[in-house]
């Protein structure tokens, strides 16, 4: 019997063979081997309406329309992140050609912890795939607001710094709060910044938050609040280590769970993040998502050791997400006049942050600056620092810049002398979209 999908859903599978942090590290080409096998064993590529495509190479351009990178982009990426990223725009492109209804990019290496300027890889991340796919569409397809729901376990940091100037991004994270977890980031009051203020929201979950939690949060927070921000794509950055087996997190998700919530989401587009329990629960919950998005029964998917225990939560998790959904959501509509309250009568709105890259082991230290505009996302200036003596200054003027910003980007750029900025002095132009260095 052939199986016809109820959507049109493109599928594109990067393993990267070639490219691991090392042959045991958790972040390897078995997280997606497994996958593949599972996906030609259950006879998916088969079913009509299910197609696959071939990733490609990002260009160089399409890297640094996202990321000031140190000294350079090929300094800090390999092939495989380049593939990655294409890997992610051909998802993209799939969508909005009309070839697809949905697209699912399962690539790697991952990128949610890659933030707006790079000197190195963290959280296993040296470029931001989903931000360079937005990026492309809005480049190639026009204007688009934008939703990212983040639901791997670990906080977004890298998509919540890049957009976290851009009222046309609404980032909403889903992770294990970051009191017990790596980056140590993603609360409440992680709002935005000052002409952006809201659009950045957080919902960092208790460990051991099972089901139950998860697909509330879904119900009573994300669902609401894409209803009120009406995006035209809705974007999946699809980590899967909340799942129970997963070796290095502590929550309770299903392979059932995470296609229910891709059932319930509808996401136009899904790139996988994190998960890493590459055996036991990246196969079946793949595979559910896949036949979530494509419309098709998913209620035969099943990990060989689930049982109703191993995704239950206790009453009191259950009554903490129910209050931290409220909190969220009411801090939601009130945006506005919270961001009156922040900004009041200031010019420009500065804040310093030190950045720790695990997997480089180095400390950059950041003096962020951006200009209050009620115009458009404001014009950003960032000293960065790092504990092995590189220093730069790196401009960032953003695509709906109005004529003050971009007068005042440039002339920061032409003003500032070279030599105080051993490594140099960056301006990414996002109207002219290019990056200039001197």
């Amino acid at each position: 019997m052939m199986y016809k999908a109820a959507r049109r859903l493109g599928l594109v599978f990067f393993p990267a063979f070639d490219w691991a942090i090392s042959p045991t590290h958790p972040e390897r080409e078995e997280r997606l081997l497994y996958t593949q096998d599972q996906v030609l064993e259950e006879g998916i590529l088969d079913i009509d309406g299910i197609y696959e495509y071939r990733p490609r190479l990002a260009a160089v351009a399409d890297v640094e329309r996202v990321h000031v990178c140190v000294p350079d982009v090929m300094s800090r990426v390999t092939e495989s992140h380049l593939i990655a990223a294409g890997g992610a725009i051909v998802a993209a492109e799939a969508v909005l050609k009309g070839e697809v209804d949905k697209a699912f990019a399962i690539v790697r290496p991952p990128g949610h912890h890659a933030m707006r300027i790079v000197h190195g890889a963290r959280g296993f991340c040296n470029i931001n795939i989903e931000a360079i796919m937005i990026e492309y569409i809005r480049r190639h397809y026009g204007k688009k607001r934008i939703a990212i729901v983040d639901t791997d376990c670990h906080h977004g940091d890298g998509s919540q710094d890049i957009y976290w100037h851009d009222p046309d991004t609404l980032y909403i994270s889903l992770h294990q709060d970051g009191r017990t977890l790596y980056p140590g980031t993603g609360f409440l009051n992680e709002f935005g910044g000052p002409n952006a203020f809201g659009y950045n929201l957080n919902l960092p979950l208790p460990p051991e938050t099972g089901e139950e939690g998860f697909l509330y949060a879904l119900e009573h927070f994300i669902l609401p609040v894409l209803a009120d921000f009406k995006p035209d794509l809705v974007i999946n950055s699809a980590g899967q280590d909340n799942h129970y087996t997963d070796p290095i997190t502590n929550m309770r998700f299903s392979a059932q769970g995470y296609a229910r919530l891709n059932d319930r989401l509808q996401p136009d587009i899904a790139v996988l993040e994190g998960g890493y329990s590459i055996e036991g629960a990246l196969p079946y919950v793949n595979v559910g998502i896949i036949l979530a998005l494509a419309g098709l029964d998913y209620s035969g998917i099943r990990e060989p050791d689930y049982s109703p225990a191993m995704v239950a939560q206790s009453p009191r998790v259950s009554d903490y997400i129910a209050r931290l959904c409220d909190e969220t959501y009411r801090a939601w509509q009130q945006r506005e006049t919270l961001r009156a309250e922040y900004v009041r009568d200031k010019k420009e709105i500065s804040r310093r942050r030190q950045i720790y890259y695990d997997t480089e082991g180095l400390m950059e230290t950041q003096e962020e600056t951006t200009l209050v505009c009620d115009t458009c996302g404001g014009l950003t200036w960032i000293d960065s620092r790092t504990d092995r003596g590189r220093h730069i200054l790196a401009i960032f003027i953003p695509p709906d810049a109005c004529p003050r910003c971009q007068e005042e980007g440039h002339a920061l750029f032409e003003r500032t002398s070279a030599g105080a900025y051993r490594d140099g002095i960056y301006l990414q132009n996002r109207v002219a979209d290019q990056l200039l260095k001197k």
